[in-house]
């Protein structure tokens, strides 16, 4: 399911006196499959940039196309497109609110319709896949680490079976560690799905080390498209 971005540009309040535009005419195509990399410093247009994908944003002007079909037109159900383009924000106990771990990620499935089993099924697997042993299952996921916190906040998104996985600034506030094991766990997901997952960060040393292409951001446009 190839991510196609047609001349998007986003500008925040315009026509106020605070108007501000994050970006400027992007112009891209995120193959089916791929590993892709979005590198800038704090306030190159980033995070504005991958809530487009899943329409948690919309253009000021330009398209974004998932399977071909633009996200934002009137007739796409905005909760599909959210189920198909997963995405985990930079702080996960934003996204976590239930009284264990097993409830939290059940709740994307469930909302999809599965049965309280099929939902647990799906979390089990999901918690699997990002390295969540099945001691901390009946935890409060307040009371899990940093690096824990962003595996369960994964995997809610992962169990809902996206076709595309975007993750903000994944290793946010980890040290070196749980940094480096946190991406592993993506890099080891990508194997094992072989979804497009779409990676936003600030280290270069991250980007480079784990995806096959990059784009670089800076002021909002798109300086940058290649290989690490």
């Amino acid at each position: 399911m190839p991510i196609i971005i047609e001349n998007l540009t986003h500008t925040y309040m315009p026509g106020s006196v605070t108007q501000f535009t994050a970006l400027y005419d992007i112009n891209l195509t995120v193959e089916d499959g791929e590993f892709f990399g979005i590198i800038g410093h704090t306030g190159s247009g980033k995070s504005t940039f991958t809530q487009h994908l899943n329409a948690l944003l919309q253009p000021t002007t330009g398209r974004v196309l998932v399977g071909g079909q633009d996200i934002n037109a009137d007739k796409i159900s905005r909760r599909n497109v959210k189920w198909q383009v997963g995405l985990v924000f930079q702080y996960p106990e934003h996204q976590l609110f239930e009284n264990t771990v097993l409830a939290d990620v059940c709740f994307g499935p469930m909302n999809q319709g599965l049965s309280r089993e099929q939902a647990e099924e799906e979390a089990k697997k999901a918690l699997a896949h990002v390295g969540v042993k099945e001691e901390n299952f009946t935890k409060s996921p307040f009371e899990l680490s940093g690096g824990q916190k962003k595996r369960v906040a994964i995997a809610g998104v992962l169990a809902m079976n996206p076709k595309i996985l975007i993750l903000d600034e994944p290793t946010a506030g980890l040290d070196p560690q749980g940094r480096d094991d946190i991406l592993d766990q993506i890099a080891a997901l990508h194997k094992m799905r072989g979804i497009t997952i779409i990676l936003d960060s600030h280290s270069m040393e991250d980007i480079a080390k784990y995806v096959e292409r990059l784009i670089v951001m800076k002021h909002g446009a798109q300086v940058f498209d290649n290989t690490p």
